[in-house]
């Protein structure tokens, strides 16, 4: 954005310690996501943010995979996470992985335990979380808390060399079972998981906590700001307990609010649940928040930056109106996207006095916000398609399209009166009837006869067909998450409308995947990549106007 702005407090932060020479002056972030999902539009935040405050203060940020869960991480995700990156138009310094640090890890463990700082606990997940208090209640010590160094040692290698099943040992951090943060009182820092790794394999039985192998990855590669969102403040003491007490570099973790978007749910765990059981066609379905969605469904890099910056950074949480993303979009394709038209919903329109089987060219402007855009032609015949909803057959007052005896401006071309219609059996419109004003070709020179109403058109004979999806936002409900009810029952049920045939301009017809335009009246839309050269597909990104926010006004 081009006005000037206050900084951020992240930004107040790094510019205090450049100024101080902390750390050098050097600015090293990370992006370190767990390969278990695909990336939704709070990473997207996080990914502007990281890689921006980087690259702000001539720094470089490191995308580091947390992958350390192997039970739920797959290749497939990681690959899905640097796609989504690099279209948001940000670069890496250093692919890294924690499971790169895995031996290093198992070194600092020991080191703890050396220390008298760490035990092998064997104790149950149950027992565990028994002795551990409340937040009002001390916690009291697991009875293996006493184990001396060399039973804890011994005890940890057998846990790596696989002895024994899963769930049987954990190592633990010998903190304080009475601190008034539940996260000091001796948290797991190691558990057994015989599960094949998607980097390392079958080389590791035991697998590091986050809380154990994110500090401490953060030290290795000397991240100077460690951003994190806010529910991980009461981690952040334990994060500084473990590197003080390894004594390596003071890399220090920093908060700021993560994004929370309305009709959406951000969870990964309820996202995953969205396409297991088949409510959404993948991770990519244009109505889930992930990066690869809203890519699909035809919203730009630059509008998902500009989202992320108008949204800003906050020390508190609060809820995001997904009107300001789809006004991001709506600003950016209003001056870029060629006009064209498109009839979604047909019914016939024939001139009678137009000549049958005459064909005019007319010009027709592409984008009028960009005269570079240039011109393209329309063909023009007395048999065209028109919106179902641009003719009524008991018109109201103030209704300027079509009904027998009004007027309206077919769009590049002529205006026409309606003089009649036809039903079927069932008492549906099949075709309606009109005659022209040859003097009132649009730009044709005495043409300045004027009416109320203008509605766009496609010549029968000359139209491509095609599908078009009208998405609409997946939920009911402003903020799902908060609903008691089970948010699988909150689905919009017209999240999605299929329109098998629809009727485009020729040029439309040799769009490719990815090609953006604006099918007038219409709203936002952009070709899908299940188009076939015989039978395009279209997505709709967003409509014209914010429809959402008339019916709230209405409530």
């Amino acid at each position: 954005m081009s006005e000037e702005r206050s900084l951020n407090f992240l930004e107040q932060i790094v510019e205090e310690d450049i100024s101080n020479g902390v750390n050098g002056g050097r600015v090293l972030t990370r992006f370190p996501p767990e390969p278990n999902g695909y990336l939704h539009i709070g990473h997207a935040k996080s990914i502007c943010l990281n890689f921006g405050l980087a690259k702000k203060y001539g720094g470089q940020t490191n995308l580091r995979f947390d992958d350390t869960n192997p039970v739920t991480e797959d290749t497939e995700y990681v690959d899905s996470i640097k796609e989504d990156i690099q279209w948001l138009g940000f670069e890496w310094a250093k692919e890294l992985y924690a499971s790169d640090y895995f031996e290093q890890l198992y070194a600092f463990a020991v080191q703890l335990i050396e220390k008298g700082l760490a035990y092998v606990d064997d104790s149950s997940a149950a027992e565990i979380a028994a002795l551990k208090g409340t937040p009002t209640e001390p916690g009291k010590d697991s009875p293996y808390r006493s184990r001396n160094v060399e039973e804890n040692l011994r005890l940890f290698a057998e846990m790596r060399e696989g002895k024994y099943p899963d769930g049987a040992k954990v190592l633990r951090a010998k903190v304080d079972m009475a601190s008034p943060n539940m996260h000091m009182r001796d948290p797991i820092m190691y558990r057994i998981k015989h599960a094949h790794h998607h980097r390392t394999g079958d080389a590791w039985s035991i697998y590091p906590m986050y809380d154990f192998a994110h500090g401490q990855s953060d030290s290795i590669e000397q991240i100077t700001h460690s951003i994190c969102t806010l529910e991980f403040i009461p981690h952040r003491p334990l994060y500084d307990w473990f590197i003080q007490q390894l004594d390596i570099f003071p890399s220090h973790q920093y908060e700021f609010a993560r994004l929370n978007l309305s009709y959406t749910v951000m969870s990964k765990r309820k996202l995953l649940q969205l396409v297991n059981d088949g409510i959404v066609a993948g991770w990519d379905d244009p109505r889930m928040p992930t990066i690869a969605a809203f890519r699909r469904r035809g919203f730009t890099p630059s509008s998902i930056r500009t989202f992320a910056e108008r949204v800003g950074i906050q020390k508190r949480d609060n809820m995001i109106e997904i009107g300001l993303l789809e006004f991001c979009i709506r600003e950016e394709l209003n001056k870029t996207a060629n006009r064209v038209m498109a009839v979604l919903d047909p019914v016939k329109l024939v001139i009678t006095s137009y000549p049958e089987g005459q064909t005019e060219e007319l010009e027709a402007e592409n984008n009028p916000e960009d005269a570079s855009a240039g011109h393209r032609t329309v063909s023009f015949s007395n048999t065209l398609w028109i919106e179902r909803e641009d003719f009524m057959e008991n018109p109201p007052k103030k209704f300027f399209r079509l009904g027998v005896g009004l007027k309206v401006r077919l769009k590049y071309a002529y205006i026409v009166e309606c003089t009649g219609f036809d039903k079927d059996a069932d008492g549906n419109i099949t075709t309606v009837y009109a005659t022209h004003i040859p003097e009132s070709k649009s730009g044709a020179e005495g043409s300045a006869m004027s009416v109320k109403g203008t509605i766009h058109w496609l010549s029968a004979a000359h139209a491509k067909e095609a599908e078009v999806r009208l998405y609409d936002r997946l939920f009911t409900v402003e903020n799902p998450a908060a609903e008691e009810a089970e948010f699988k029952d909150l689905i919009n049920p017209n999240s999605l409308e299929i329109i098998q045939k629809a009727y485009i301009e020729p040029v439309l017809a040799a769009a490719k995947p990815g090609d953006r335009f604006q099918f007038l009246r219409k709203g936002y839309f952009v070709v899908d990549y299940d188009s076939k050269p015989d039978r395009p597909v279209f997505n709709r990104t967003v409509t014209l106007k914010d429809t959402w926010a008339k019916e709230a006004k209405k409530a």
